[in-house]
């Protein structure tokens, strides 16, 4: 009885399997280290996307427009007019239909699986966010917008005086 009791190590076992043996499939694979997967922040995000898209999708468009219009419109004009768009007519994929078009032309993407109308109306949150996919994966950080992409990337907007017509001459 008097004898204290020790914590026991925990025990590694080897084996060695003959040169060439494929490993049982019955083994157990190595824990990975404590914490999250390396990959937990971007299927984070992708959650969060897929979320809002499906619950407001004139942001995620909004967002897609500005890249795609080169910060000509801005996300919220965008979205607002995604928006009014949806709850006058209902006819916002063919809205942002054109948009997939202007992407593609833009980056030499093939129209596959189907047409661009067909996607957008077939399912409209999965074409909004497989055109946000394709815009992050081609570097641009959907949250800042485009001028903010932009000065990202080292590209300065060229700063020149407006072109002013002579007046009247007689």
């Amino acid at each position: 009885m008097g004898a204290s009791r020790r914590p026991r190590a925990a025990a590694t076992r080897t084996t060695t399997r003959p040169a060439g043996a494929a490993p049982s499939p019955c083994r157990a694979r190595p824990l990975s280290p404590p914490g999250p997967p390396a990959s937990s922040t971007a299927s984070t995000t992708a959650t969060t996307v897929r979320c809002v898209t499906w619950w407001c999708p004139c942001i995620t468009f909004g967002q897609v427009a500005e890249i795609v219009d080169r910060g000509s419109t801005s996300c919220g004009t965008s979205g607002a007019l995604y928006a009014l768009v949806m709850l006058l007519t209902g006819c916002h994929c063919v809205y942002s239909c054109f948009y997939r078009a202007k992407m593609r032309a833009q980056y030499g993407l093939q129209e596959r699986p189907c047409a661009d109308c067909c996607v957008h109306y077939c399912c409209e949150p999965c074409a909004l966010c497989q055109a946000y996919r394709e815009l992050k994966k081609r570097g641009f950080d959907m949250n800042l917008g485009w001028h903010a992409n932009m000065e990202r990337q080292g590209h300065t907007p060229a700063t020149m005086p407006p072109h002013m017509h002579p007046g009247m001459t007689r």
